[in-house]
């Protein structure tokens, strides 16, 4: 299985371009954060929160599908603060030891089904009957696309387990049919301006993604949603095979979503990423991630040799709450 995925990783790198988006507060930044798409709004917030008690803290972050800004770091040279993924394998394949000596799972999120006021069928669709919906002639559904994109695997998994959940013969291969090719577009984040014009009625998103854009969405049963550890044997279940660059082809299983952190060994300011972290894993940090639909661990988990005084703190922290 991890063999699978770092080589899925791999020929993935080699599709993926550096296009970055970035919020920068202050004209030479103290503090460079790179992330998963996934995480700008809930780490953008946290920032703020972090900055408004530390008056002359400047910072800068780009957001980017972690594929991205992964490679950005261990190939280009581009060493940030903080590292924060949406797919732990980056971390312990790519990143420990040889750019980082550990990171820490922070927190999980959620497969949705994503709309707005203009989807057809908005009133009806329900968390009993969506696939339903999604199945009715002249509605448009999209999704990432599976191989530069985890939230598009994922889709593809989620649905793979919704045959099996309702009893539906078939239903997986009639719900990717419901999408079409003209309705994928790179990344999940992408998604969010065509569901709110109408362009798209519904698409397959991370949880935190709908609250940023404004976006109605149907949470679907925890048993096919990918956010649940409890639930890992029955996600396993799900499989997906993705294409090689020499024609082999690689077979995926799911798991449920992780999202991991780290503080570089080159970092340039690394006593304040640490703070920041610090700050992130803390009761108000994360209960910032929270406002933002991001669902934290119950407990962050430190894999590798994180520095002793942080992993105590976040300790300590975890008892408080």
């Amino acid at each position: 299985m991890a063999d699978a995925r770092l080589a899925w990783v791999r020929a993935s790198l080699a599709l993926v371009s550096l296009a970055a988006g970035c919020d920068r507060v202050g004209t030479s930044p103290g503090l460079t954060v790179f992330n998963a798409a996934a995480l700008g709004p809930p780490l953008k917030s946290a920032l703020a929160a972090f900055a408004a008690s530390h008056p002359t803290l400047t910072y800068a972050q780009e957001n980017a599908p972690s594929l991205e800004v992964v490679r950005k770091m261990t190939e280009l040279g581009h060493t940030p603060d903080v590292l924060a993924v949406a797919d732990e394998i980056l971390m312990s394949q790519f990143v420990v030891p040889a750019h980082a000596s550990w990171y820490v799972r922070f927190g999980t999120n959620a497969m949705v089904l994503a709309f707005s006021d203009r989807a057809a069928f908005a009133s009806e669709i329900s968390t009993e009957n969506w696939w339903r919906i999604l199945l009715r002639p002249g509605v448009q559904v999209g999704r990432s696309d599976l191989r530069v994109d985890p939230s598009g695997y994922r889709a593809d998994m989620v649905m793979q387990l919704a045959e099996t959940f309702y009893g539906e013969p078939g239903l997986t291969d009639r719900l990717r049919a419901s999408i079409p090719e003209r309705n994928v577009r790179r990344a999940e984040a992408d998604l969010g301006a065509l569901l709110l014009t109408g362009e798209l009625d519904y698409g397959w998103t991370y949880e935190n993604l709908a609250v940023a854009h404004g976006l109605r969405y149907i949470r679907l049963p925890r048993e096919i949603d990918l956010s649940a550890p409890e639930f890992a044997d029955r996600y396993a279940a799900a499989r997906i095979e993705l294409p090689n660059p020499d024609g082999s082809r690689l077979l995926l299983r799911g798991a449920p979503i992780i999202f991991a952190l780290t503080v570089p060994a080159r970092a340039g300011r690394s006593e304040t990423a640490l703070r920041f972290v610090e700050f992130l894993l803390s009761v108000e940090g994360r209960d910032e991630l929270r406002r933002s639909g991001f669902t934290p661990l119950p407990e962050p988990e430190f894999l590798g040799t994180p520095p002793e005084g942080l992993a105590l703190s976040v300790r300590r922290a975890s008892l408080v709450r």
